[in-house]
């Protein structure tokens, strides 16, 4: 029997699934691509790597090592008061859920988030790589609000584990420049985030940007009322990204990373 650490679970899937769709956006993409891939790939890339350095650095155990140590200390609500497995598993990765779409919709609303968050936004392009492109500032922001949720529930090390992946992979499948039937597209949206779906919420169009924060379960965005369903422009015509900086900069990643100190009109 082979032992795997949770880190070296969640890498080998995450770099399973990367590789997986992105095979898939080069035989069936939804759009063309406008700009330099290779670049905008290294820079994605490397933001990630960076995200991910700084993330062990300082949180030696991530949001699963909140949740070891939550139990030991019988910190949280599911710590507090026995329920099955099954219920507290299933509870926390739908209260979790809801915590990232807040979080993400907050990103929108609070200036000084917005000026982090807009990192993600800039991307010229939307495909795979966008999905891991998030400022290290915004990572350690997340990883922070994830720990209190986690604290809170006293949310089972199985269940953060698992909503962890699932939040990744489902992340790298929305953000994914996949052309999916649109018949399948209708079926999943009414209970997962499609690429169709997220893709409306990159728009330059500042009401379609403002909607569709979801990036797992699709029924917040409905719930709350920040639903749209297709952008005016079409999904091969729109424009992605931030009006302002609709040329080469984004895909430089010294720029990328100076974005939340930039003034933006």
């Amino acid at each position: 029997m082979f032992e795997f650490t949770e880190p070296q679970i969640r890498l080998g899937i995450f770099i399973g699934l990367f590789v997986l769709l992105a095979m898939m956006e080069f035989l069936a993409p939804r759009r063309e691509l406008e700009h330099v891939k290779a670049k905008r790939w290294l820079t994605n890339w490397a933001i990630v790597i960076i995200d991910s350095f700084v993330l062990r650095l300082i949180f030696t155990g991530a949001a699963v090592g909140v949740a070891i140590w939550a139990e030991a200390n019988g910190y949280g609500l599911f710590n507090i008061f026995e329920a099955p497995k099954i219920i507290s598993v299933i509870a926390c990765f739908i209260v979790l859920d809801f915590a990232i779409w807040f979080s993400h919709l907050a990103s929108h609303k609070v200036p000084v988030l917005w000026a982090v968050h807009r990192m993600h936004h800039s991307d010229v392009d939307i495909d795979v790589s966008t999905a891991i492109r998030f400022h290290p500032i915004e990572i350690v922001l997340s990883m922070l609000w994830k720990m209190v949720i986690v604290i809170a529930l006293g949310a089972p090390a199985v269940s953060v584990l698992i909503f962890e992946i699932v939040l990744n992979g489902a992340a790298m499948f929305n953000h994914s420049n996949v052309k999916l039937p649109l018949g399948v597209d209708r079926l999943l949206r009414l209970i997962i985030v499609t690429p169709d779906m997220h893709r409306v919420h990159h728009s330059i169009v500042h009401n379609e940007t403002d909607s569709n924060y979801g990036f797992n379960l699709a029924i917040w965005d409905r719930l709350f009322g920040t639903y749209i369903d297709q952008p005016a422009a079409g999904h091969k015509d729109m424009k992605i990204g931030l009006g302002e900086w609709q040329d080469e900069r984004p895909t430089n990643l010294l720029w990328s990373l100076k974005v939340p100190f930039i003034k933006q009109r």
